[in-house]
Order: C-alpha cells, then sequence, then structure tokens
C-alpha cells in the first residue's frame, strides 16, 4: 500500500510538472500574441494598406510552410510575424514618441474591422 501511495505520488508531481510547462508555453505565446496585436494595432493608426497588410501575412506563412522541429507550431508563426510586422517599413518610420503617445492613448489590443 505504500508503495502504491509512492508511485500516486510520482504521477502527480509529473503531471504536476507537465502542467507547468504547459502553463509556461501558453504564457509565451500569450506574450507574442499581445505583441502582435500592439503593432497591429500601430500599423491600423498608420493606414496600413490591405494590400501591403496582406503581403506581410503572406509572407508570414510562407516562412512557417516547413515547421522547424522542437518549436510550437502556434508560437513559430506568431514569432515570424511579429518579425515581419517589425520589418514593415512604416514602423520604421514613425517617430517613437508618436508611436508611444498612440499606445498609451488608447487599448492596444482593441482592433475594429
Amino acid at each position: 500500500e505504500l508503495q502504491q501511495k509512492v508511485e500516486e505520488t510520482e504521477l502527480l508531481k509529473m503531471e504536476l510538472q507537465m502542467l507547468e510547462t504547459e502553463r509556461v508555453r501558453l504564457s509565451l505565446v500569450e506574450e507574442k500574441l499581445m505583441d502582435v496585436l500592439q503593432l497591429l494595432q500601430q500599423l491600423r493608426d498608420l493606414n496600413i494598406s490591405k494590400r501591403a497588410l496582406g503581403k506581410i501575412l503572406l509572407s508570414t506563412l510562407e516562412s512557417c510552410r516547413d515547421p522547424q522541429p522542437g518549436k510550437a507550431r502556434l508560437f513559430e508563426v506568431l514569432d515570424t510575424l511579429y518579425h515581419e510586422l517589425t520589418a514593415c517599413e512604416l514602423l520604421q518610420s514613425q517617430p517613437l514618441e508618436k508611436a508611444q503617445s498612440r499606445q498609451s492613448l488608447s487599448n492596444p489590443l482593441v482592433i475594429s474591422c
């Protein structure tokens, strides 16, 4: 009976460790998603064309066509999209103070269609 309790305890420890790992993974995905949404908000405020935004999205999807081993697919796509958005010329040419003041005035996560 004692051996059974020890085994159950070990299983529960392993389960807890797996849950913690999943929580960390989801936290990283959430953080990257927030970054992407903030960049999309900034680009919307700068009146990026739908064509330019479509090109960024297609470029992202093309880059992620062949998944990299050991990397979560969702995080890989979000990370690639983040880098594609940060490379956008509109964001590069935008003055830093203007970008920060716009971010502080409105909720950067609300994107209207």
